[in-house]
């Protein structure tokens, strides 16, 4: 096996800033060290024909739980799984973690269990809650990557949601810092009925509706146009918030938003009673609102699509009651997110810089990490096969638990081999 101190990746598909074209890629030292002819002499050269390679993925959305609950997910099988999608940067949430990450101590605890596990590299959110606005200079000064808040509740008892108090506390040192907040937009702001049955999907959904989502990016885009803080939408589900979106980017104001494949791929109606491996927060909603997201992704007003890879112990999911109202809310799919999108980019006539624009260059401008086959950049790049029609089943997964409501669905594309640092090895990975 060649290292990554001296390599040579050719391609007749090279994905380059300026488009596709053939291409050697010489690699020194970790980093990218010059892009050169196809035909061109290199030493130690892996020669991938038609395989399309292109730079490593950016997932600046993901759970993996470390410390304290590596029963959900931890860096080991987290980072496999991505680095197998062909992820080479992840961004870790700060809750789901015990400690939740909203100290400089809590940070340095997760930088600490990360050790000696990662495949690909890893940065770290800071949390506002209620109590710490003013330990938002300590978690910026320690490296944290942005700050995440809650406008509802997390659901982990160590994260409440932060009030409008805190948020107004915190976002102008995020914005002298120039450090995005990173928002769960919804704002439990009317009374909503209950279960009546807790299988009924359509149930669950009149719990979380449309105006939770509203009312609160109404709400961050006040205080953003006020503060000046870049404020950052997270999973977007509804698209009726997407006309006050565009009015707020038009005026300049620095907001971005993110979708999630699940938004892009599922609609409320196609969703089984009972089948809780849907279930999330915000919730998926219907065939209109899922068309007009991917329509919102394609004209650039959704600006990037990240995984919330947010996986949970089977026995949290209610498998065999299907009950949506005991289930944990988040779905699974770090390893399949790009075969997920390629498939429907490709069905509407769109291309692979497409895809890698949304979920690679993006994420990496928002977080601030370098993205892209470039000189002096970091070799993070992989090998895909664009043609490749499969579909996952549980042994395909590296995650900690196969659950994940895309098995036996047909994907397109497949990662054949990725490079961290310029390395086709496991256990390449860094902090970032």
């Amino acid at each position: 096996m060649t290292t990554p101190q001296d390599l040579s990746i050719r391609s007749k598909r090279v994905l380059l800033p300026d488009g596709e074209s053939p291409a050697t890629v010489r690699i020194r030292d970790g980093r990218i060290a010059s892009i050169e002819a196809y035909e061109s002499e290199a030493p130690n050269v892996e020669d991938l024909g038609d395989a399309v390679l292109m730079p490593g993925l950016v997932d600046t959305h993901v759970h993996l739980n470390e410390p304290g609950r590596t029963e959900w997910e931890g860096f080991a099988t987290g980072t496999a799984a991505a680095r197998a999608g062909g992820f080479t940067t992840l961004i870790d949430m700060p809750l789901n973690s015990s400690p939740v990450t909203t100290s400089a101590e809590a940070l340095s605890s997760k930088r600490l269990a990360s050790e000696g596990q990662l495949s690909v590299d890893v940065g770290f959110y800071g949390g506002l809650v209620p109590g710490n606005a003013d330990r938002m200079g300590e978690l910026i000064d320690a490296g944290v990557r942005g700050i995440k808040a809650f406008l509802c509740h997390s659901g982990i008892g160590e994260f409440p949601n932060a009030t409008e108090n805190d948020l107004r506390q915190a976002m102008p040192v995020l914005a002298e810092r120039g450090v995005p907040l990173l928002a769960h937009a919804e704002l439990a702001s009317e009374d909503v009925p209950a279960m009546a049955d807790p299988r009924k999907y359509a149930d669950y959904l009149a719990t979380r509706p449309p105006s939770f989502e509203r009312d609160a990016i109404a709400l961050l885009i006040r205080l953003c146009r006020e503060t000046g803080c870049r404020t950052h939408i997270v999973h977007l589900a509804d698209a009726g918030c997407l006309p006050m979106l565009a009015e707020a980017k038009n005026q300049g104001l620095p907001i971005t938003v993110e979708t999630c494949p699940h938004y892009l791929a599922f609609a409320a109606e196609n969703i089984p009673d009972g089948f809780t491996l849907a279930k999330c927060a915000p919730p998926v909603r219907d065939e209109g609102n899922r068309r007009a997201l991917w329509d919102a992704l394609q004209s650039g007003l959704i600006d990037m699509v990240v995984s919330d890879h947010s996986p949970c112990p089977p026995d949290m999911k209610s498998l065999e009651e299907g009950s949506f109202e005991k289930a944990w809310g988040g779905i699974s799919s770090l390893q399949l997110g790009l075969s997920i999108i390629w498939k429907m980019a490709q069905e509407a006539g769109l291309g692979l810089r497409d895809v890698a624009a949304w979920m690679g260059a993006c994420p990496a401008q928002l977080v601030g990490v370098p993205f892209g086959i470039e000189p002096g950049h970091p070799a993070h790049l992989f090998a895909f096969d664009p043609d490749a029609v499969w579909a996952p089943f549980p042994d395909d997964l590296l995650h900690r638990h196969k659950l994940t409501p895309y098995l036996g669905m047909e994907m397109r594309g497949r990662v054949l081999r990725t490079y961290v640092h310029g390395n086709p090895e496991l256990l390449a990975g860094q902090l970032v």
